[in-house]
């Protein structure tokens, strides 16, 4: 039977690239259909009291997000896959600035339409991008980030990991996360993180 897996992310946030990198793993492993959704740390973060280089990346974040919705809307889904590991690949990997030049690169990178990086500094697609970001966040709550991932219509916040495993130990924490999403009643489990995110 195939899981229906949806992976909530915001291309600036490193915790969630690598849960993306997790879960693409998982495809490989797992009878899956995983798909990506659009949530907006920018948009969380409204209206708080934020140290103010805080504020300042939360608005320079606005970018990423909204052309994320612009190639969902003009390419669709898999055009956004696509789109998501090559912006995130320069954000991360690469460790270029989060401007409408490198998220331009990223659109030509894997073929999108380049114009959708200037129209992502205007409100055009506010809308949408709201619209998504609460499908992804109303079945968490506000009071956490991303990753948010949805497994069967049901929504936990996480997994924050690193390194993302491969292969068959990918699809072990899949098979967990998976059982503890599935029941109502559970809410947190925690312990204090010791490392950063681990690319490789």
């Amino acid at each position: 039977m195939t899981t229906n897996v949806e992976m909530y992310f915001d291309p600036m946030c490193p915790w969630a690239w690598m849960t993306s990198r997790w879960l693409l793993e998982v495809e490989q492993v797992r009878e899956v259909n995983l798909t990506f959704g659009v949530m907006s740390l920018s948009v969380l973060n409204e209206g708080r009291d934020l140290d103010p280089d805080y504020q300042a990346a939360m608005q320079q974040g606005f970018v990423g997000v909204r052309a994320a919705i612009g190639v969902r809307e003009l390419h669709g889904q898999q055009k956004l896959r696509e789109f998501y590991t090559a912006l995130g690949t320069r954000y991360h990997l690469g460790k270029e600035p989060q401007t409408v030049d490198t998220v331009r690169a990223a659109l030509a990178e894997v073929g999108a339409d380049e114009s959708i990086a200037d129209r992502a500094t205007t409100d055009e697609w506010d809308a949408l991008l709201r619209e998504s970001h609460a499908a992804g966040m109303e079945p968490v709550g506000n009071d956490v980030g991303t990753p948010v991932v949805h497994i069967n219509g049901k929504a936990l916040f996480g997994p924050v990991i690193s390194p993302a495993p491969k292969g068959e130990e990918a699809g072990n924490l899949f098979d967990g996360v998976e059982k503890v999403t599935a029941y109502d009643g559970f809410y947190e489990l925690k312990r204090s993180r010791t490392v950063g995110p681990i690319f490789d």
